[in-house]
């Protein structure tokens, strides 16, 4: 009998339970998923829980149970990763040891609030953030009792799990403000380090030009040095201080210690993997996705999603004796909500950034690429319905409107410049 163990079950760990489950000879293999939750996270929920926009306030809103999206027999352990032996192919968790044939690592990423200085003592009073469950909830209790002043979004460090939620954060609090009858009483700010409200040009200057709209003020190149709580100040390396009356914080995304203590990390926690086929580097057999990789992608789950269907084609490739084929373009899309019901999509790779156009059918759409609808914002609202019911249990992979890789079709090129990507790594 066989082993594969997947750790991680979170998006891109699921969807892989349940399609190599489907392909797999039960009598030739078993397939085990460890993770240290029982629960399953609907993350890009966490984003509304902060202003209970669109039915999101509870825990019950964003979570299920694991076992409730893996098949019957694959087997589930809640068990904490310890180390990952590569040499002997065994891992060590805190539930005894299983060793593998093949080992798939998804295994995520964490915000670190310890990365900077005075952030731990600050969070919980007069900063929060809502790339955690319980950040995002207690976010929602200091937004109800914030009468205005000076609301500072501070991204701390790249990369960071799903890159546009920043924005998506100080637009919706310019909507939530207006609802509230208060946004004359609420100063909005996104302080970045990028250049920009996102890494790529095109989008940064969409994203900009809707900003100013709202009267929402962005501040790049500031790299936070540190959080003074007390006098409700955060400060960059280069001496820039910055007031705030309500801190929401993006701290520092790193992959887990695992991953360094196994060494096969890249100084991160992010697995060091060939961004095309997305095998480890280190190791011939383990193949790494989603937040846990060290590819120049967006950490999002439509990122995932892709790069699941690229490891099940190139695992079961493996298993007949044949290469892995180089068939990741770093394809990633994602609605970005702007409030009054309105959103955008992106639509992109390493080597076209997001531009302006239909998706995924040119004319027909029906989604509208760079540009705020509503048709986007209920595509992003019905997500969650297709997250838990198709694509968790598989049954997306191989549909025509979301091809793993990025399609040009539909897509107005008149402002695209090629770049051609040089294989370079986020840190």
């Amino acid at each position: 009998m066989k082993k594969l163990v997947i750790l991680g079950a979170g998006t891109g760990g699921t969807i892989l339970a349940n399609t190599l489950f489907a392909k797999l000879d039960p009598r030739q293999w078993s397939i085990i998923v460890i993770d240290k939750s029982k629960e399953h996270y609907y993350q890009p929920g966490f984003l509304f829980i902060p202003f209970k926009l669109y039915g999101y306030e509870n825990k019950e809103d964003v979570t299920q149970p694991i076992t409730r999206h893996l098949p019957q027999g694959v087997r589930f352990l809640n068990a904490q990763v310890k180390l990952i032996d590569h040499k002997n192919n065994v891992v060590e968790t805190s539930e005894g040891d299983y060793d593998y044939d093949w080992l798939i690592i998804a295994l995520g990423c964490d915000a670190r609030a310890e990365e900077v200085e005075g952030l731990p003592q600050a969070i919980g009073k007069n900063a929060f953030t809502y790339y955690t469950l319980d950040g995002a909830l207690q976010m929602q209790k200091a937004l109800d009792d914030f009468k205005g002043g000076r609301l500072v979004l501070n991204i701390a460090d790249m990369p960071i799990k799903c890159p546009v939620t920043p924005i998506e954060f100080v637009f919706l609090a310019d909507y939530y403000f207006h609802l509230k009858g208060m946004r004359d009483r609420v100063e909005i700010s996104l302080v970045t380090p990028l250049t920009g409200a996102f890494t790529k040009p095109v989008a940064t200057h969409a994203l900009a030009k809707i900003a100013a709209e709202k009267n929402i003020k962005i501040v790049p190149n500031f790299a936070i040095g540190g959080v003074d709580h007390e006098n409700r100040v955060i400060t960059s390396f280069t001496g820039e201080k910055i007031e705030y009356d309500l801190l929401a914080s993006i701290p520092p995304n790193l992959g887990p210690d695992v991953i360094e203590d196994s060494g096969l990390g890249n100084g991160m926690g992010y697995v060091v993997t060939d961004e095309h086929t997305l095998k480890c580097k280190k190791a011939g057999n383990i193949y790494v996705l989603g937040d846990c990789t060290n590819a120049p992608t967006s950490k999002a789950g439509s990122v995932a999603h892709f790069e699941a269907e690229i490891v099940e084609a190139n695992f079961l490739r493996e298993l007949e004796g044949k290469e892995p084929l180089p068939d990741y373009d770093g394809h990633s899309n994602c609605f970005i909500e702007s409030g009054y019901h309105k959103a955008l999509l992106f639509d992109f790779n390493y080597d076209t950034e997001p531009l302006p156009g239909q998706f995924p059918l040119a004319v027909l759409g029906p989604f509208s690429l760079l540009k705020e609808t509503r048709l986007n914002h209920w595509g992003k609202l019905a997500f969650k319905y297709v997250y838990w019911n198709l694509l968790l249990t598989g049954q997306l992979p191989g549909d025509p409107l979301l091809p793993v890789q990025m399609s040009l079709s539909g897509k107005d090129l008149s402002e695209y410049k090629p770049h051609h990507h040089d294989g370079g790594h986020t840190k």
